[in-house]
């Protein structure tokens, strides 16, 4: 497996440990301040089941794929660049926590959870006010192209550091989605790194549940096995970008 996010977990005896993601379970609140939540290992497919190859996406196309519950959106992009390394982040209550890169060639491939971390606003069936502008795309949100943008408030995310915030009331990060590619090609979500925003979007959208998965309950089910991964102009009716 192809390991990049892992996280350094001060031990009792303040010793520097290298934990791989799919050796931890359940949360994690590190002494030095990582912010760390294992899943379910679930294997990114496109909508005919076909596993998704990492060496085949396409560069700077938003693909939008439904981890860890079956009603949570979460980004997926090859950014045909490299990402930056063991970035320090914060959340918006002051605990810092280590992006440690992306995944794949160059550290190109990320993956971050599509609930804009202001007021809750995501991508749906019908429409999505949040996604990647690619870099030679324009947006009120930032001075250039290559940033994940909310249009519902303009705020705007580094996608090559985390996803963190740059501009626009965002007082935090994106969580990210922490990927693994086998030596097979594929590609596999593993676990959500920096502070999420489930709680608050399972209280926000009880409406929404119903319409699109048939309630809260199944809203709420974790992704078990694999999760269906299409461009985001396949899985919205409207891309609202400003």
């Amino acid at each position: 497996m192809n390991r990049r996010n892992f996280l350094r977990v001060a031990g009792a005896t303040g010793a520097l440990v290298a934990v791989s993601p799919s050796s931890i379970n359940g949360a994690l609140y590190a002494n030095d301040g990582s912010l760390y939540q294992t899943y379910e290992r679930v294997q990114l497919v496109d909508a005919g089941g076909k596993p998704l190859q990492a060496s085949l996406l396409k560069k700077e196309i938003n693909y939008v794929f439904n981890y860890p519950y079956a009603s949570t959106p979460s980004i997926l992009l090859d950014l045909n660049q490299e990402t930056a390394k063991n970035v320090e982040l914060k959340s918006e209550d002051g605990i810092s926590y280590i992006w440690k890169s992306g995944v794949g060639t160059n550290r190109a491939i990320v993956a971050y959870s599509a609930i804009c971390s202001h007021q809750l606003a995501h991508p749906t069936p019908n429409d999505s006010f949040l996604q990647y502008v690619p870099k030679d795309k324009k947006t009120m949100a930032y001075k250039e192209g290559g940033v994940m943008v909310c249009s519902s408030h303009l705020s705007s995310f580094d996608v090559k550091s985390g996803c963190k915030n740059l501009s626009g009331p965002a007082g935090q990060p994106l969580a990210s989605i922490v990927l693994e590619i086998a030596q097979d090609d594929t590609i596999w979500a593993v676990a959500v790194l920096g502070p999420d925003k489930f709680h608050d979007y399972f209280k926000a959208f009880k409406p929404e549940f119903k319409l699109f998965y048939g309630g809260k309950r199944e809203a709420k089910e974790l992704v078990k096995t694999s999760a269906i991964t299409v461009p985001l102009n396949e899985y919205t009716k409207e891309i609202i970008q400003y």
